[in-house]
């Protein structure tokens, strides 16, 4: 783990209740990004169990950089099916509290199925946006996000939101995929893929994976959003589960929406020889039959000011 850049309570007996949402959600206007996320969101239910091993050193960053103790309140902002909002529910404990929250319906709904599968009660859900968050100001001591802050289709909007939301003091923390040339769990897959489709030149400003992968990026969003003491860390770790090769193009061909278009215009044959290349590709990142790709993330952490 490497520091790359640095700028300059309890709830205790309080109710559940006052961490409830203070107005009822409202559709926000239908975009492209959000409705891949709502085709996509069987598969990530589907794959959970492997995709939490998976970012587990990630969500242990996040824990640590926003220093989540036991009896605080955290907001987990695009919870997706319910990491890292479970695995901080533990960390909280009884007497904290975790608000899992997610713009699609089917997302929310895997993260409760999954809640009540481990019986973790110390959470609660909500479908809403990152933009429009709807709890009042000063609510929660930490406020986090995975793997979300790429997608979110007005960053600055959620950062002042996020921001709001937290107690004078508390902190926010967020985690970004680094660029995609140093993780072969992105490239591998793509690199191969481009030769049988010719890639769409994309929008660097739009929601995307690798959308804040440069250093500064997104905590310069979140300096000029009010934050305090903003810093910003590369993670370096291993993306490990036990899975077979054939286990993982399967995660990342249903998982991926972009992966799915890009395989309904192949032919089976093509799809057949894609498969191949891909398995021979992926053998070196699986040691003894499990996966172990080495990976590399942005990890960016602030305050919001007394």
């Amino acid at each position: 783990m490497r520091v790359i850049f640095v700028q300059g309570t309890a709830i205790g007996n309080q109710r559940r209740k006052d961490y409830e949402p203070v107005t009822a959600m409202t559709d926000s206007q239908a975009n492209d990004s959000l409705q891949k996320w709502r085709e996509s969101a069987p598969y990530w239910e589907k794959h959970s169990a492997t995709i939490r091993l998976m970012f587990a050193p990630l969500t242990q960053a996040l824990i640590k950089d926003a220093g989540i103790a036991r009896g605080q309140s955290v907001l987990d902002v695009a919870g997706g099916p319910g990491e890292p909002s479970l695995t901080i529910a533990e960390r909280v404990g009884p007497q904290g509290f975790v608000m899992c929250t997610d713009p699609v319906a089917a997302m929310v709904a895997a993260a409760k199925n999954e809640a009540s599968r481990r019986a973790i009660t110390n959470i609660a859900f909500h479908q809403c946006a990152a933009e429009l968050l709807p709890f009042q100001t000063d609510t929660f001591d930490v406020v986090v996000s995975r793997l979300g802050a790429m997608f979110f289709v007005d960053t600055a909007a959620a950062m002042r939101e996020m921001l709001r939301v937290i107690k004078p003091g508390g902190s926010i923390s967020l985690a970004v995929w680094h660029k995609s040339e140093l993780n072969p769990f992105c490239y591998l897959v793509g690199d191969i893929m481009s030769r049988y489709v010719e890639p769409v030149p994309e929008d660097p400003n739009a929601p995307g994976a690798f959308r804040f992968a440069g250093l500064g990026s997104l905590a310069g969003i979140l300096a000029k959003s009010g934050a305090v003491d903003v810093r910003e860390r590369v993670l370096e770790f291993f993306i490990q589960a036990p899975i077979s090769p054939e286990e993982f193009w399967e995660l990342r061909s249903q998982t991926s929406e972009t992966l799915r278009e890009k395989l309904s215009r192949l032919s089976p044959k093509k799809i057949f020889q894609v498969t191949k290349e891909i398995m021979e590709a992926a053998r070196d990142f699986f040691p003894n039959g499990q996966m172990n790709f080495p990976a590399q993330m942005i990890v960016v952490t602030g305050r919001k000011s007394r």
